[in-house]
């Protein structure tokens, strides 16, 4: 005889109960309110519009980061003024992800800003009061995004979804930034 709780569920019910709980195992850090594809191969399309560069890869599979496209990813989204690279947060790639299923979108994602050197980063404090001292983008933990053909408002709205860091609207400037600080949003002027 089943236990009371599994009668009382549907089998659908009980099937996306467990899916979410997968979900929650595979991004411990990432609050969801849906299940995410869990044994899926998490791939990353982009398109870089300061130096036009493009490139695709798969950098988590078979239950692990692959080095080498991590590698890849942090040249991708280096300080483009510069020429630095830095470790790009696997979990802001999670992010991305993740935004990428929920909108249902094969577009790549254009890349505005990834990582910030502290030069650049002091030159951009400098001619805007929008940029923080301490930014995430010079940690390799924020992205600042749009997606072709999603509305940049449908963007923020499931960059929030996810509950898993900062998210910025820059409705003007025709960008969303995320990254995988403290839990908070804000509209840039």
């Amino acid at each position: 005889m089943r236990p009371l709780f599994i009668r009382e569920l549907s089998r659908r019910q009980f099937m996306k109960a467990g899916l979410a709980s997968a979900a929650v195992l595979c991004f411990p850090n990432i609050a969801l309110s849906r299940p995410a594809p869990v044994n899926r191969e998490r791939a990353l399309s982009f398109y870089n519009l300061h130096t036009g560069e493009r490139m695709e890869t798969v950098f988590w599979s078979g239950g692990s980061y692959h080095p080498s496209a991590l590698s890849e990813i942090d040249r991708f989204m280096r300080d483009f003024r510069t020429g630095e690279v830095r470790r790009i947060d696997p979990r802001l790639l999670d992010l991305l992800f993740l935004a990428r299923i929920r909108l249902g979108s094969r577009q790549p994602i254009h890349l505005i800003s990834g990582y910030r050197s502290p030069k650049t980063n002091a030159m951009l404090r400098r001619h805007s009061k929008g940029v923080a001292r301490h930014s995430l983008h010079m940690e390799g933990k924020a992205a600042d995004i749009r997606i072709p053909g999603v509305a940049l408002e449908h963007l923020r709205r499931v960059a929030l979804s996810l509950s898993a860091g900062g998210v910025g609207y820059y409705p003007h400037l025709d960008f969303v930034h995320m990254d995988t600080g403290r839990v908070r949003w804000w509209q840039g002027r």
